[in-house]
């Protein structure tokens, strides 16, 4: 089938509240559903807001829920739906919306500015960092990450609930705390910065019970779950109730 007309809705409105609108719209074979928001913006909405910059999947910006999924719109193909079926575009649900299909995302750059950046070591200089890559390899997949927030979005602790956005920061951000817990040349430990700890005590690991929701919405195809938030939990719990760790620090107590 080369062509036909599609069934949409797609939500309008702003800050004040909004519904969805009945569209009726032109498909062209391999179209995704980014290209038939911008023909309805062409053609039928040309005030419809959307974010949208690449169109390549490397962005992160066209997030969007389709059909109650959190996907990016340049990277879902028309071909996936029924010619008849009817298709519901919606803005990301945990965020704030500021107009049609965009929201206010500045919870997550929030979040990022409250991680601490990579403590490079002290005895090397610019240039001199050395490593393994059999040490990187677990902690190089996180970096795959086009920060879409689709994890963000479909995570529950967020999504069902408002008042925990302030105690936990989101399996993006505790994945960038384990990449770099991970980091062969971290050297927070040195500076007094303790990793583990602060994703327990400051950004919330503890929320988190694996549901896996976030790995099936990456773009990337990123482990979050397994690789990122299972490992880092593993490091947090033993830092704190491993008994050999507990009577170390029983000793130095009484030795200072």
């Amino acid at each position: 089938m080369s062509s036909y007309d599609a069934r949409f809705k797609v939500w309008r409105g702003d800050t004040g509240g909004g519904a969805l609108e009945d569209f009726t719209i032109e498909v062209n074979e391999g179209e995704v559903v980014l290209d038939i928001i911008h023909r309805l913006q062409a053609t039928q909405a040309p005030d419809l807001a959307v974010r949208w910059n690449c169109k390549a999947g490397k962005c992160g910006s066209c997030s969007a829920e389709i059909n109650g999924r959190p996907r990016l719109m340049c990277m879902t193909r028309m071909s996936v739906f029924e010619p008849d079926e009817l298709i519901t575009v919606t803005p990301l649900r945990a965020f704030p919306v500021v107009r049609d299909l965009v929201t206010d995302v500045g919870f997550n750059y929030t979040k990022a500015r409250e991680v601490p950046a990579f403590v490079p070591p002290a005895d090397l200089g610019p240039g001199e960092y050395r490593m393994q890559q059999a040490d990187v390899d677990r902690s190089q997949e996180f970096r795959k990450c086009i920060e879409c927030f689709l994890c963000q979005d479909t995570c529950h602790v967020v999504r069902d609930h408002e008042e925990n956005k302030g105690a936990f920061a989101g399996p993006r951000f505790l994945m960038r705390v384990a990449e770099l817990d991970m980091h062969p040349l971290d050297a927070a430990a040195d500076s007094g910065l303790d990793r583990k700890r602060t994703a327990q005590d400051e950004h919330g690991l503890g929320y988190c019970n694996i549901t896996k929701c976030c790995t099936e919405v990456c773009p990337e195809g990123i482990k979050i779950t397994d690789n990122a938030l299972i490992p880092l939990k593993e490091r947090a719990v033993d830092r704190k109730y491993d008994p050999l760790v507990w009577l170390g620090n029983k000793i130095r107590r009484r030795g200072d």
